[in-house]
This record gives structure tokens, C-alpha cells and sequence, in this order.
């Protein structure tokens, strides 16, 4: 069968974001594991080419490097077929503390399949970055209820989680999103931020519930609309704007990486993502 287009990229909800941040004007590095594989190769080497600093990934001799494949629909949906790889195994220990304290801003990507980082030395290393000023920022990657719950343990010691609407619901077992992310709030942190596609996206603070729309745009496919809801976000926290102004600038950088393939595709700097809005 012919397609379109083939691509790889580096994606999901940490190498995803980890590159669409430095496309937003950030210094980036990532953590975390991968195998000693072909993947392993070609992922450091697409991290190197977009900017991510990922000399501090650890490489596990005989594990695969996390990887998916997606079959895009017409309509821009994707179906996934995805193997789980070292990142399952990834501990305090592998990752740098020293740098993970002077950053301004932490994001922890797939937290519901990272078992070994939920662990109170985690957790205490989270509270001091807060302290010292850094924003920490959640969000999810399965949608396997025992997994999404093993996942609330993180919220105390965050300061935003995003998830999208499946993963909010399957988290809590509410029966709708506003409820779903107002049991998340009161797990701790300062706001819940639930994605919800061509609905826009959920945001819950403790100054209430509001609606930030979707922005119209030519859909592709939507791989990494998420991921890169994240980087915007983060992005606005970054330049001091507020909760509603930065989840506005989260959904310029969903919408586009919507209009072409792949979870980095579309976003290209900061001016003009913000150009949409």
C-alpha cells in the first residue's frame, strides 16, 4: 500500500515535549533510559539534531529503546502499536540531581510507566526544586487504570498535570471531566489542565473551571498535539504569564503540530506559534 509519508521522530510525552520546548526557545535536557539498540542510535542522534542536550540519558545493554508505530487516518486519528522499553526501570540514581535543581522548569513525561521514580527521595527532590523556584509540571502516557493510579502518588509534589480526557477519567473513575479533574486538584497540585482534542482543553484551579477553546486549523494528524499543549504551557509559565494565558499558548503549539506529520511537525518558533492567537 502506498502512503504519503514515512517519518520517525522523536516523540511522546517526554522526547515530544522535550523538543518542542527548545523549538519554543528553551535549553532542554532530557533524562531518563534507553536501550543499547538501533532505536537508542537514532534517538540520540535526532535529539542532538533538534537541540535536546540528552548526554545525560542512560543506556541499558540488552533492553529496546521505548518505541511506537502510527498508522495515521485520514481524519488524523492514529491508532498505536507501542513496546515499552528502559524507561520502565528508570530510577533516582539515573538521573542528574545537580542539574535538575537549578532548572527553572520540570516535566515529567509518562510518569505511570516510569515505576522506579515514584519513590519519597523523588519526591523530596521535587519539593526542593519547587521551593527553589522551579515550576513542575505531569503528564501521562497509557490509559491503563491501575497505571494512571499508581500515577496520583506524583500529584502532592507537582505543580500542574495534564492529561487528556480519556487518561482523567480513567485516573479517577469519575464520570465526567470536571469532576475527574477536580478529585486531581484536590490531590495537591495547582491546577489541572485535561486536553480534550477538537473541544479545546479543561482548566481546574482552585479559582474554578474554565474552557479554553480549540484553535481551527487544517488537521494532518494529531501525534504530539498533546506533548506540545505541554511545551506551550510550560513556555508561558516560563515568560510569567498566567494559568489562562499560558494554556492559550499550549493550545497555538497543539495546533501546529496538527497541521503536518509527526509530534514536532508544523512548530517552528515561538512568534509564530503565537501568531495564531
Amino acid at each position: 500500500m502506498l502512503v504519503d509519508q514515512i517519518r520517525l521522530t522523536a516523540a511522546g510525552a517526554a522526547a515530544g515535549t522535550a523538543v518542542d520546548l527548545v523549538k519554543l526557545g528553551h535549553d532542554v535536557v532530557t533524562m531518563g533510559a534507553i536501550g543499547d539498540d538501533e532505536l537508542g542510535d537514532f534517538l540520540l542522534m535526532i535529539l542532538a539534531k533538534r537541540g535536546v542536550d540528552a548526554s545525560r540519558l542512560v543506556r541499558r545493554p540488552g533492553e529496546q529503546t521505548a518505541a511506537s508505530i502510527l498508522p495515521i487516518r485520514p481524519d488524523g486519528g492514529r491508532p498505536s502499536f507501542h513496546v515499552p522499553g528502559a524507561n520502565l526501570g528508570v530510577t533516582l540514581a539515573d538521573l542528574d540531581t545537580e542539574t535538575l535543581l537549578r532548572a527553572r522548569a520540570i516535566h515529567l513525561g509518562g510518569m505511570d510507566v516510569t515505576f522506579g521514580l515514584g519513590d519519597p527521595a523523588f519526591f523530596e527532590l521535587l519539593d526542593t526544586a519547587r521551593a527553589n523556584g522551579a515550576v513542575v509540571t505531569m503528564d501521562l502516557l497509557s490509559e491503563l487504570p491501575d497505571l494512571l493510579g499508581m500515577a496520583r502518588a506524583f500529584l502532592p509534589h507537582v505543580d500542574y498535570v495534564l492529561p487528556n480526557e480519556s487518561q482523567v477519567l480513567l485516573t479517577t473513575g469519575a464520570e465526567d471531566v470536571e469532576s475527574a479533574a477536580r478529585a486531581l486538584l484536590a490531590d495537591g497540585p495547582r491546577g489541572v489542565l485535561v486536553t480534550l482534542g477538537e473541544a479545546g482543553s479543561l482548566v481546574v484551579t482552585e479559582d474554578g473551571v474554565r474552557q479554553v477553546p480549540a484553535l481551527k486549523t487544517d488537521v494532518a494528524d494529531t501525534t504530539g498535539c498533546g506533548d506540545a499543549y505541554c511545551a506551550g504551557f510550560i513556555t508561558g509559565l516560563l515568560h510569567d504569564q498566567d494559568v489562562m494565558t499560558a494554556a492559550r499558548w499550549g493550545t497555538a503549539a497543539a495546533a501546529r503540530v496538527a497541521t503536518g506529520l509527526g509530534s514536532d511537525a508544523g512548530l517552528t518558533d515561538l512568534d509564530s506559534t503565537l501568531a495564531l492567537l
